[in-house]
C-alpha cells in the first residue's frame, strides 16, 4: 500500500513539474538560420593559382563553420552547396530567401597578379576603387557560365562598369548589420589569425544583390601569394579561417539577443576602409548629390548645434517650406557615406536628393546620365 502512494506521489510531482515549466517557461525561439555560400564549384573552379583549388578550399571551409554552427541548439544551417556541383548566383540567393535566413555569408578566396596578401570582407555596395571593381567583375563573371543569363539578371553585364549603377541601392535596409558582421570577421581574422587586414570594402556583387537579410562576401586569403595560398591549402590554415567565422557569426547573433543592433546609432559606427584612390570613380559630371534632413516652414539657422553635430549643412528655400540638406557631392558613393551618417546620427527618415545645377531632378535620372 505505502509502495502504491509512493509511486502516485511522484507521479503527481512530475507532472505537476511538467506543467509547470510548461506555463512558466520561455516559449520557444524561432530557429537563427545561417546560409552558408561556398563560392564557385562544379564547371566553375574559380581561382587556380599555384595549383590550388578555389572551389574545393571554400567548400571545405565552408563545411566546417557549419559543423561548428550546427552545434548550437538553436542555430540552423543551410548550405547552397555541400559537393562539388555548380549553382548559378541567383540559385544561390533564393536558397537564402526561401530559407527566411537571418545571415547569408559567402566564402571565397582572391586571387592578383602580384603577391598581394590578406583578407578582405565585403558588403553590397558601390565601388571606390578600381581593385574592389575588379574583384566583383571576377566573381561576377560566373554568370556568363548561365543559361539565359541576360534574362535572369535583367541585362547585367559583369564587364560593363555602367551595369554597377544602381546596386549600391540593394540591401540599404541590412547595410549596418551586413557591415557589422564583416568588421566582426575582419577582427577575428587579424586578431586571432594574424592575416593582414584589408578591411571592410563595399562592391557589387551580384550574389549579395539578391538577399533580403544581412549578407558579407569573405575573401579569406591570395591563392596567388605562395605562402598564403599554402595556409589556405592546408587543414591548419582552413580551420583557423572557419574558427574565426564561426566566433563572428556567434557574437553577431549575441548581439541580436542583447539588442544590440536597435541602438547602432548610439555606438561608433564601423569605418569602411579607406581606399588610396584621389577621385571617386562614380563622380557625375553636372550633378550634385545631398542627403535632405528635414523641411520646415521655420527658418532655422544650419549650423551643426541644430542639426545634432552635422558640420555640412545648407539651407535652400523651395515654395513655402525650408529645405535643409547634408553634404553636397558628384560622387554617389560618397553621398551614400553621408546617408549613412545621417541616419546614425538620428536623421533615419532622411534621402538622397539630386540637383543638375539649380534644378532638382530624381536620383535614378542623375544616375542615368552616366550612360548618356
Amino acid at each position: 500500500m505505502k509502495t502504491n502512494i509512493l509511486v502516485f506521489l511522484i507521479f503527481f510531482t512530475t507532472i505537476n513539474f511538467s506543467l509547470a515549466a510548461s506555463v512558466g517557461g520561455d516559449p520557444p525561439r524561432d530557429p537563427f538560420v545561417v546560409v552558408l555560400d561556398a563560392g564557385h564549384g562544379g564547371k566553375d573552379p574559380g581561382n587556380s593559382w599555384n595549383g590550388y583549388s578555389e572551389k574545393d578550399i571554400s567548400l571545405n571551409i565552408a563545411l566546417q563553420v557549419g559543423a561548428e554552427l550546427e552545434k548550437i541548439p538553436d542555430v540552423k544551417v543551410i548550405y547552397t552547396r555541400k559537393s562539388d556541383v555548380f549553382v548559378t548566383l541567383a540559385g544561390r540567393a533564393n536558397i537564402a530567401n526561401k530559407a527566411e535566413a537571418d545571415l547569408f555569408v559567402s566564402i571565397h578566396m582572391n586571387g592578383h597578379r602580384s603577391q598581394a596578401q590578406g583578407t578582405e570582407t565585403f558588403v553590397l555596395g558601390l565601388h571606390r576603387n578600381q581593385d574592389n571593381l575588379e574583384v566583383a567583375m571576377r566573381e561576377n563573371q560566373v554568370i556568363f557560365l548561365e543559361e539565359d543569363y541576360e534574362m535572369t539578371y535583367d541585362g547585367f553585364n559583369p564587364n560593363s562598369p555602367e551595369s554597377y549603377i544602381g546596386l549600391t541601392l540593394m540591401q540599404e535596409e541590412y547595410l549596418d548589420q551586413s557591415i557589422l558582421l564583416a568588421d566582426l570577421i575582419q577582427k577575428n581574422f587579424t586578431n586571432i589569425n594574424k592575416r593582414v587586414n584589408r578591411g571592410v570594402k563595399q562592391a557589387g556583387f551580384l550574389v549579395l544583390r539578391e538577399t533580403y537579410m544581412p549578407s558579407v562576401l569573405v575573401e579569406a586569403g591570395f591563392l596567388s601569394n605562395k605562402a598564403e595560398g599554402a595556409f589556405l591549402n592546408s587543414a591548419a590554415g582552413q580551420s583557423a579561417i572557419s574558427a574565426s567565422i564561426v566566433r563572428a557569426v556567434k557574437d553577431y547573433k549575441n548581439s541580436i539577443n542583447h539588442d544590440i543592433l536597435d541602438n547602432l546609432e548610439a555606438n561608433p559606427p564601423v569605418q569602411l576602409t579607406q581606399e588610396t584612390e584621389e577621385m571617386p570613380l562614380d563622380v557625375y559630371d553636372g550633378i550634385t548629390f545631398r542627403v535632405q534632413l528635414a523641411a520646415s516652414g521655420k527658418k532655422l539657422d544650419p549650423s551643426s548645434r541644430n542639426f545634432k553635430g552635422l558640420k555640412q549643412v545648407s539651407r535652400n528655400k523651395e515654395g513655402k517650406l525650408f529645405k535643409y540638406y547634408y553634404g553636397a557631392t558628384s560622387s554617389f558613393s560618397q553621398i551614400q557615406d553621408f546617408h549613412e551618417m545621417a541616419k546614425r546620427t538620428g536623421y533615419p527618415d532622411s534621402y538622397i536628393v539630386a540637383f543638375r545645377g539649380n534644378e532638382k531632378i530624381s536620383v535614378n535620372e542623375a544616375l542615368k546620365t552616366k550612360t548618356k
